[in-house]
């Protein structure tokens, strides 16, 4: 048996120590998970996940429930088959420590899945740790995929700006240094300065360079490269830009302004001064954007461009199959009107849910229905108390996507600063009213109108005056 590397042979030792007697045996529980003493071996591993593990494995990856295999990523559901495996006390994949579970141990096999983290040093090993402090090793590879980016802080940045990124795998090494690339317009790629990166490898810290334009963000590091599903100054699926001729059309008209904007005109929930009580009661005259499609004039049956159309129109707008787009905007939030209560409920409707004019049927013979808010308020829900409208009796109730970042501390803003939201649609979008869960069932039809009220959502905050600017609403594909 090979001698464990001094690095990783100190960091095992250690976290040895510190366990104790975690998986002590329990004189009173006869039938109770027991250590075992001895020395474990391991014939062969199985693969247990059925799926690509990751988007950027290779397209002819596909792990087989039960195929032998002698690597695997992160997360990987794995079945080691050998002997006395339940002698093991502790295992590491690399200097990866891996969290197992006593339930899917037996004297020959054990379950385990691969670690998410990034080992520092790769000496592709797995250490099997006896509860005497022995070390068993067995060869196997950590297969860590190439960077996965799935944020930035600030799509709609300026050149110079310092910028966030957030996902995993920004592996930055010593002898093979993490490289970002941003394109110009020629769709060159241009390397930004890297100011820092976590030690964890799930974020990245990069100035914008110079010649930058809009374009996917890629990196590099010594597993591979990947590029960004969003675009730096991404402009594709642009609903509204408060820029284009489109803005609010509904009951209320709210705050277009330039001032301290990102890019241009920008509307604004909330004045500074009106108050969002602590249940996040209704107030849509200060709260509420609504675009509900129609001719403004009312002089026809249309949907005239750019403002009165049909959201899913819209050129550059694919919204054929929803569960595969992300929902996107600029927000920016003041220091001194933090947001503390109420959610920001997103809800796309059909034309035969609301619609400006309600004159049907529409130019395309289809069936609307005119401006209300019962639409709003999840008709169809059983024994729902706010059913006040015969028409929706038999609707379905819409999904809508509730976002609420107050909730994780009790109090959110941006500190006066711009950044980018993201919502997936199909993950995001599985929720009613008061906040109970709905199934997401959204298609291309029901991306007509578009409203986004902080109202309710079945959470208690605190009383508080918010002023949420938004811009740049978009929706673009996940992948």
């Amino acid at each position: 048996m090979n001698k464990i590397n001094q690095y990783t042979k100190g960091l095992l030792f250690a976290a040895l120590a510190v366990a104790g007697l975690t998986l002590s045996s329990c004189k009173d529980q006869p039938d109770a998970y027991e250590v075992a003493d001895g020395t474990p071996s391991v014939y062969y591993i199985r693969c247990l996940s059925t799926e690509v593990q990751n988007y950027n494995d290779a397209s002819d990856v596909h792990y087989t429930n039960g195929e032998l295999v002698e690597s695997a990523s992160p997360q990987s559901t794995l079945c080691l088959v050998g002997d006395n495996l339940r002698s093991v006390y502790e295992l590491y994949f690399n200097d990866c420590k891996a969290v197992l579970n006593t339930s899917y141990i037996t004297d020959n096999t054990l379950i385990v899945d691969v670690p998410k983290s990034v080992p520092k040093e790769v000496t592709n090993m797995i250490y099997m740790v006896t509860r005497d402090g022995a070390v068993v090793e067995y060869p196997f590879s950590v297969v860590i995929p190439a960077p996965n980016i799935s944020e930035m802080s600030l799509e709609y940045a300026k050149i110079g700006d310092r910028v966030t990124f957030l996902g995993d795998y920004f592996v930055d090494y010593e002898d093979f240094p993490l490289e970002v690339y941003f394109t110009d317009a020629a769709g060159n790629l241009i390397p930004a300065e890297i100011n820092s990166v976590a030690d964890d490898y799930t974020s990245v810290d990069v100035t914008i360079p110079e010649g930058a334009a809009e374009g996917p963000v890629s990196m590099t590091s010594i597993y591979g490269t990947s590029s960004s599903a969003f675009h730096y100054q991404d402009s594709r699926g642009i609903m509204f830009n408060f820029d284009n001729g489109r803005i609010d059309q509904g009951w209320h008209g709210r705050i277009i302004s330039s001032e301290g904007g990102i890019d241009g005109n920008y509307m604004q929930l909330g004045d500074g001064t009106a108050t969002m009580t602590e249940d996040g009661d209704w107030d849509d005259n200060n709260f509420s954007f609504e675009y509900w499609p129609g001719d403004p004039s009312w002089s026809t049956n249309g949907y005239p461009s750019p403002q009165g159309i049909r959201l899913f129109d819209i050129e550059g707008v694919d919204m054929s199959k929803p569960e595969k787009m992300i929902l996107k905007f600029e927000m920016c939030i003041p220091a001194g009107n933090a947001w503390k209560a109420g959610a920001m409920q997103i809800i796309f409707a059909p034309t035969n849910y609301v619609h400006l004019t309600g004159t049907s049927p529409d130019v395309y013979g289809d069936e609307v229905h005119g401006a209300n808010n019962i639409f709003f308020r999840c008709p169809g829900l059983k024994d729902d108390p706010w059913e006040k409208d015969d028409y929706f009796k038999d609707k379905e109730p819409l999904p809508r996507a509730l976002y609420r970042p107050w909730t994780t501390t009790g109090s959110y803003d941006t500190g006066g600063q711009w950044k980018t939201v993201t919502i997936p649609i199909a993950s995001s979008f599985v929720y009613s009213f008061d906040g109970s869960g709905l199934t997401f069932n959204l298609k291309k039809k029901d991306f007509a109108s578009l409203t986004m009220f902080i109202v309710g959502g079945g959470v208690k905050g605190k009383e508080c005056q918010p002023l949420i600017k938004i811009d740049n609403i978009r929706v673009i594909p996940n992948n």
